[in-house]
């Protein structure tokens, strides 16, 4: 078992305010290459996909709790420092539950590492700036068995608190690389993956494209859509009908009907 600090019971330790500015500064946790990751279901996830935090923190009150001690059991020699619950609730962002937080090293994958299966379906995020809805995106990802999500000429850190808690641990469960629209454009033509852009000029519904061979769905960001060079390396343009007043989906919405008209195509008889 990981030797256990005295409890920490003030807000000017050192430790808390490093957790707090890991959590609110983006700039901080690129210097460190370290990310928090807040949640017992989430810091499950993590156990699951095989990492390991470098220091696990709490507080005495949710220690009992039968997730906080699966993953005492399996972190036994990841350092523990357990806090009061009055500071540990001022470094979470869920207060007063049953509650862990994680600092991971920064581990992320890159395109040469990426393996896929034969007809894969890739969900593809360009200049996504929003850490919810890319949170979200993940969560829908996971849901309909995409194959790999590529972050292009990200405007948003991807390690953002926001980000992760709205994956709600998917963030763990796919496999997400972070690169360069050009990098990712370049690799999807050579792997000869059909690249469907969601763009209102010249588009066909969503619904008429064949997702049951490979395909990569481009979703770009809710004020300009996706980028010029996504338009031009596209096999074709995707559009969703709309029959209301409005002309526009939140994009968290839009990519889940998308990914799960290509989950309906796929596992039709």
């Amino acid at each position: 078992m990981a030797f256990e600090r005295p409890l920490i019971t003030s807000l000017q330790n050192p430790q808390v305010k490093e957790l707090i500015t890991l959590a609110t500064k983006a700039r901080e946790r690129q210097r460190q290459n370290q990310f928090l990751v807040e949640g017992l279901r989430e810091l499950l996830a993590a156990q699951a996909a095989g990492l390991q935090p470098l220091k696990l923190f709490s507080a005495p009150e949710y220690e009992p709790h039968l997730d906080f001690q699966k993953l005492r059991d399996c972190w036994a020699h990841v350092p523990y420092q357990p806090f009061s619950k009055v500071v540990f609730n001022k470094v979470v962002y869920r207060q007063d539950v049953p509650n862990a937080l994680g600092v991971f090293a920064m581990a992320p994958k890159s395109l040469m590492e990426l393996q896929l299966p034969k007809n894969p379906l890739v969900l593809v995020l360009d200049k996504i700036e929003k850490p919810g809805n890319l949170g979200a995106m993940l969560r829908t990802a996971d849901a309909a068995g995409v194959h790999a999500v590529l972050v292009t000429d990200a405007t948003t850190d991807l390690y953002n608190p926001n980000v992760l808690r709205n994956s709600l641990g998917s963030f763990f469960t796919n496999t997400l690389v972070k690169c360069a629209a050009s990098e990712a454009i370049s690799f999807l033509q050579q792997h000869q993956i059909p690249i469907y852009t969601t763009w209102l000029e010249a588009a066909e519904p969503y619904y008429a494209k064949d997702f049951k061979k490979g395909a990569a769905v481009v979703m770009g960001t809710e004020a300009t859509g996706v980028e010029a060079h996504w338009v031009e390396a596209a096999d074709g343009n995707i559009i969703i009908p709309m029959y209301g007043k409005m002309d526009s989906l939140n994009v968290s919405n839009a990519a889940a009907i998308v990914l799960f008209e290509a989950v309906r195509q796929r596992h039709a008889g």
